[in-house]
């Protein structure tokens, strides 16, 4: 995956490549997947979402510098998979999921992979996580219309948010927003095709304090 899915294709971060080796992208699919979870391809989870292709994941990562002292909020945990790259790269994560169930079953593959340090949330996502902002960088893998600017509010100076914009029948794209005092700069880094960025929670309720999800 690493060596035909990414870097033979320009990704050239070493941190990025070494962080999304390090990581068993087979825990964080169906098991009836596992053995195409290293294909350069989106593979369906629950609640119809996907996780992202290799190749996406680590274009995110790369155009957001993430350091290792950097504070991340990733708004779409999904299964957990990019949260889990993201606690290889950086010195703190926190992740923000809208479906209550793929929000506790991401727990249980964190916790299993050694990634338990990673905060996960049962929340509206378009919210962002206020208490603990603001953050060096913030992902989000779900498209939203235009940039959100209760997100771009979270952001410390000198902050990147990347993101895809776009609707979801039509063009999307992935753009970097980078933060300097209270002006931003955007930056386009090419066609992409997620699912939308919806606001508010759904599911049912699972965030008993036992299963590891941080209360709202």
């Amino acid at each position: 995956m690493v060596d035909e899915g990414l870097r033979a294709r320009g990704v050239s971060d070493d941190r990025v490549l070494a962080a999304m080796s390090a990581v068993p992208r087979e825990r964080f699919v169906p098991v009836d997947l596992a053995e195409v979870a290293y294909d350069d391809r989106p593979l369906p989870i629950a609640a119809d979402q996907t996780i992202s292709q290799p190749y996406v994941v680590a274009l995110m990562l790369e155009a957001a510098q993430v350091g290792p002292e950097d504070r991340v909020l990733e708004v779409g945990t999904g299964s957990g998979y990019a949260a889990a790259v993201l606690d290889e790269l950086a010195g703190e994560v926190w992740t923000v999921e809208r479906h209550a169930a793929l929000a506790a079953s991401a727990v249980v593959a964190l916790r299993a992979t050694q990634h338990d340090r990673v905060h996960v949330r049962w929340a509206d996502g378009t919210l962002g996580w206020v208490e603990d902002a603001p953050f060096d960088v913030i992902l989000v893998t779900a498209a939203a219309p235009e940039v959100p600017t209760e997100l771009v509010d979270q952001l410390a100076d000198g902050g990147r948010l990347v993101l895809p914009v776009g609707r979801p029948d039509g063009p999307q794209e992935l753009v970097l927003v980078r933060r300097t005092g209270a002006t931003t700069r955007q930056e386009r880094l090419g066609p992409v095709q997620f699912v939308p960025l919806l606001a508010g929670r759904a599911g049912e309720a699972a965030a008993e304090p036992r299963n590891g999800l941080e209360p709202q």
